[in-house]
Formats: structure tokens, sequence, C-alpha cells
């Protein structure tokens, strides 16, 4: 009789704790308790959103994936490692212990991931010279390049002196067409990225000696004249390093969610579920 009370006792208290596991990978339970550690993780590293819990799922979720695959490279980094790296991102001393594990369990899995694209992914992606040239446009428009620039500036131009603006050979003739269709042009020089945000968004791509169309501001711009500075000289395969990052993160974010689609997640609450 003892026997099939405690049998019992057992049974009924299954649900109870069977509720508290969010849900499972290939097997692996996430509980409640681990989402709320993500979630207190994430904080702690400035990540918001108003569906924190989910996406802490998720996260833990991609976890599990990454160092499922990473054991087939052998690329799962030890605690000594993991903890060494804790303590570079000053993360751990004053986590509890059940955070302290989630941030070691995240941890883990990121490193285990880039091992593994370094090894599978970016060796199969090369950078084209068109790539190089889209990426440096792209630099040069977000955050400028490490270029002096002389450029002329005429400002409250109207619509049908800009159409008499022709293309000219120097920046004083620059000066001298503007002068002479009644303008004030104004020629400075300036690093590129030390120009203001919408200053260069416009002459990043523009052509030398072509003026620029006419902002609503009535502005009309052109670049005399380029100079690369010292900084300029590893610049090109800086850029094409991280091209070949940006490409291979792309190709390990597909492979990531084949490798989701492929692994056994069962969602019990339905909250989480989509």
């Amino acid at each position: 009789m003892k026997g099939i009370f405690a049998l019992l006792s057992v049974f009924f208290m299954m649900p109870a704790f069977g509720a508290s596991v969010v849900a499972t990978v290939n097997g692996a339970p996430i509980t409640d308790t681990d989402i709320t550690a993500r979630t207190k993780l994430m904080a702690r590293q400035g990540q918001t959103s108003t569906d924190n819990r989910r996406v802490a799922l998720q996260s833990i979720i991609d976890d599990s994936v990454k160092l499922a695959y990473a054991q087939n490279f052998n690329a799962v980094p030890d605690d000594k490692t993991v903890d060494a790296e804790l303590k570079k991102m000053k993360l751990g001393d004053d986590l509890s212990a059940t955070e302290r594990e989630m941030a070691r369990n995240a941890l883990r899995a990121e490193i285990a991931w880039q091992i593994v694209v370094a090894r599978t992914v970016m060796p199969t992606v090369d950078a084209t010279d068109e790539d190089i040239a889209n990426e440096r446009a792209n630099i040069a428009r977000e955050h400028g390049l490490p270029i002096e620039m002389t450029i002329v500036r005429l400002t409250d131009v109207p619509a049908d002196v800009v159409a008499k603006l022709a293309k000219p050979k120097t920046c004083d003739a620059a000066i001298e067409m503007a002068e002479s269709l009644g303008g004030v042009p104004q020629k400075f020089t300036a690093l590129q990225y030390e120009l203001s945000a919408d200053l260069r968004e416009r002459v990043a791509t523009l052509p030398n000696m072509t003026w620029s169309k006419r902002a609503e501001d009535g502005s009309v711009l052109l670049v005399c004249s380029t100079k690369k500075t010292d900084e300029y000289k590893n610049l090109d395969e800086v850029i094409k390093q991280n091209t070949i990052y940006k490409q291979a993160m792309f190709m390990a974010d597909q492979q990531l969610k084949q490798l989701r689609r492929k692994a056994v997640v069962v969602i019990n609450d339905e909250r989480y579920k989509l």
C-alpha cells in the first residue's frame, strides 16, 4: 500500500513539473527558469525587445543546435576557455548560479559556432572587385573614408542656373563658372569621415568634376579632387576581409536555419508557439 501511495504521489507531481518545461530540443528540456535567466542576461547586454521571453527561448534553442553541430568538428570550447571569455566580458561574478550557467552556455555556443564558421564557411567565400567596391561605397556613405576631399559648394542656386552648370576641367574653372552665373561658391577641404552625414551622403560616390543634383535647400556640390591619406593604405584589405565575413555570416545564418528545421523542437507552452 505504501508503495502504491508513493507511486501515486510521483504521478500527481509530474504535471506540475512538466508545466515548467516550456520546450525540448532533441529531448533536452528548456524550463521557464532557463528563459528567465536568459532574459536577464539579455538585459545586462542591452538587448531589449517587446517579446523578450520568446526571443530568449529561440536563443536557447539556437545554442543547443549550434553546440550539437559543433561537436561534429570537435569545436566546442572547454570550461577554461569559456570562463576566460566571461571574465573579459566582465560577466559572471555578479550573476546568480542559474544566470551564470546560462551565460556560460550562451558563450560556449557562440564560440563554437564562430569556430565552425571559420573552418567550414569562410574558406568557401571570396570577395570580388565589385563586392569590395560596393562595400567601400557603403562605408563612404555611412561612415566616410580616410580621403581628403576638396569641395566646391553653391547655395541657394535656382533650378534654371543649375541647368547651365557644365562640367569644369579644374576647380578654379568651376569657381569661375559659378561666379559668372551669379553664384558665391565656397571652396573647402576636409576628410570625408569628418563631413556631416548629409554632406557625406551626397559626395561619397560623386565622380570628380561632376556637379551634384540640386538638393531641397537649393545647394549644389562638386568634388574637385580627392587624396588618399596614410590611413587608406590597408583599407581595401580590411574591406575585403569584412566583405568575406559578412557573406560568410549570411551563409552561416542560412545553415543555422536548416539545422533548426532538422532539430526535434517541441514547444509545450502555448505562449511560445508561433
